[in-house]
C-alpha cells in the first residue's frame, strides 16, 4: 500500500500532465489542497516536497508553488550538443567562458581521449545556459591538434558545428551519470546552494573514425535538466 504522501504526489502530478494545472500557474495554498484531498497539511507538504525534488514543482519564497517550467531534456542515445538540445526545445542557448587553455593533459585526459605522450589538450571550462538560466557547469577537454587552426571564438561557441564545419563526422559517444553534491564554486557558478545534489555527467565523444574528440565533464541542475533513454 502507498504512503499518503506518494498518493498525493501521484495525484498532483496527474493534474499536471492532465493540463489541469500549467506550467507556471500557481497551485493553490497547502490548506486548500489538504482540504480537497482529505489529508493533513503536512502529508500534503511530504508530498509537494518530493515533487519540489523531482523539479516538477518549484517553490518561490513569499509567493507560493508553482509548475515548474519543461526542463531541457537529453536523449541518451547518439551524441548531440547541448545548443542543439536547447534549441530543439525553443529555449535560447548561451554560455559563459571561465577559463580557456592549452595544457599538458592529465593521465585521465590521456586515457579517455587516447592521446600520446607529448600531445596538448584545450581545456575550457564554462557555464551553459538555457534562456539565461544555468544550467551545467563543464570542464571540456579537447586534443588541441584537432582545433589547432580553429578560431576560439568557434569552439567555445559552437563546438560540433565547429567540427562539421571542418570536415569531421561525429559519432558516437559514452557517457556516465551519477549523483553528488555540489560544491562551493559549482554551487555558485549554478546559482544554487552548496551541497545541494547534481547530476554529474562524463562523456567521452567519438568521431565516426572512432577518434575521440571530446572529454567533458558535466555538473547539471537536477530540476532544471533531465535524461531520458530511448531503446530501439
Amino acid at each position: 500500500m502507498k504512503a499518503a504522501y506518494i498518493t498525493i504526489h501521484d495525484k498532483i502530478k496527474e493534474q499536471i500532465d492532465k493540463g489541469i494545472w500549467e506550467i507556471g500557474q500557481r497551485l493553490p495554498s497547502e490548506r486548500d489542497l489538504a482540504d480537497e484531498f482529505g489529508v493533513s497539511r503536512m502529508t500534503l507538504r511530504q508530498g509537494i516536497t518530493l515533487l519540489v525534488e523531482e523539479g516538477v514543482l518549484q517553490r518561490k519564497v513569499g509567493s507560493g508553488t508553482y509548475v515548474a517550467s519543461t526542463r531541457v531534456q537529453e536523449k541518451m542515445r547518439g551524441t548531440t550538443s547541448f545548443t542543439e538540445l536547447v534549441q530543439l526545445q525553443g529555449k535560447t542557448p548561451s554560455s559563459k567562458l571561465l577559463s580557456y587553455i592549452k595544457t599538458k593533459p592529465n593521465e585521465k585526459e590521456i586515457s579517455q581521449l587516447g592521446l600520446e605522450r607529448g600531445e596538448y589538450v584545450i581545456r575550457m571550462e564554462r557555464v551553459r545556459y538555457a534562456d539565461t538560466v544555468p544550467v551545467v557547469y563543464e570542464v571540456a577537454s579537447i586534443p588541441e591538434r584537432l582545433i589547432k587552426n580553429v578560431r576560439k571564438e568557434e569552439v567555445t561557441n559552437h563546438f560540433f558545428k565547429t567540427m562539421t564545419d571542418n570536415g569531421y563526422r561525429i559519432g558516437k559517444s559514452h557517457q556516465t551519470i551519477y549523483a553528488r553534491l555540489a560544491n562551493e564554486k559549482v554551487a555558485k557558478h549554478l546559482q544554487i546552494a552548496k551541497n545541494q545534489a547534481i547530476l554529474a555527467l562524463r562523456q567521452v565523444s567519438y568521431l565516426e573514425d572512432g577518434q575521440a574528440f571530446e572529454y567533458v565533464n558535466s555538473q547539471y541542475v537536477g530540476e532544471r535538466f533531465e535524461f531520458y533513454l530511448e531503446n530501439n
